[in-house]
């Protein structure tokens, strides 16, 4: 059995001062995915136990991925060969022997919406590069995707129609995800509302729960089978965001 786990860190030197150090150290997961890691340089206890690999952003203190990994991959990707989408760091795929392993942290629209043609480009780009991973074997895809995809996935839907994250092209996108043969894996166990992976730090909102999922494992329809469970880690402390856990036998 794996167990994957994927987390916005919101920084990952602050996050190792709260629960991101006791994760590592716990030794539970295979693969630790990480977005938003606002760093450039592998801080000292990263890769203790794993095989680490960092993909940040051309610009410091912003966006950028990494991913602890115990197994080795037998190929690393970096980025999806657009310029303008990979000098943020923003995607990273591992390839193993049954699967490939997509590290994504999806362009925020931004309350303005002025990055939200740059975010639907991003996420049209996105999807021939996964079609290219998923003609050689299935994909496991997490991140955070910066979007709520339904009204059950946001506390407060008909206050958020249209803003970011909840308009209509990011939602549809995801519509077209799923059509194109993948898997909400979170949603094979839990279905209703209540059930989120971000809240804003002001207001006790993450006390009160008025959240967004906007953090997810999405797998392509052949591994639907192998998914074993889902969920959120909401006592999990050091961002902004909750992990999200998908486990998987393979």
């Amino acid at each position: 059995m794996l167990r994957f786990l994927s987390w916005n860190v919101n920084g990952v030197r602050s996050a190792l001062k709260k629960d991101l150090a006791t994760i590592i150290k716990s030794n539970e997961y295979d693969a630790i995915m990480m977005q938003e890691i606002k760093a450039d340089v592998m801080p000292q206890l990263l890769g203790s136990k794993y095989y680490s690999y960092m993909f940040p952003a051309q610009k410091k203190g912003y966006s950028g991925v990494m991913s602890l990994v115990k197994q080795k991959p037998i190929n690393y990707i970096k980025g999806i060969g657009i310029e303008e989408f990979d000098n943020e760091g923003r995607v990273q795929a591992l390839e193993y022997d049954k699967y490939f392993l997509v590290n994504v942290y999806f362009p925020s629209s931004r309350r303005d919406l002025s990055r939200l043609d740059y975010k639907v480009r991003f996420n049209d780009a996105l999807l021939p590069f996964l079609k290219q991973l998923r003609e050689k074997k299935p994909v496991v895809l997490t991140g955070d995707f910066n979007v709520a995809h339904t009204e059950d996935d946001i506390a407060r839907p008909k206050e958020n129609d249209g803003n970011a994250g909840f308009t209509k092209q990011e939602r549809e996108w995801f519509d077209n995800l799923l059509k194109s043969g993948y898997v909400d894996t979170f949603r094979l166990f839990k279905q209703g509302n209540g059930h989120y992976s971000w809240w804003l730090w002001a207001f006790d909102v993450r006390e009160r729960n008025i959240g967004w999922r906007i953090d997810y494992f999405v797998v392509s329809k052949e591994l639907e089978k192998n998914v074993k469970g889902a969920e959120i880690l909401k006592e999990v402390n050091g961002s902004d965001h909750a992990p999200v856990v998908v486990e998987l036998a393979i």
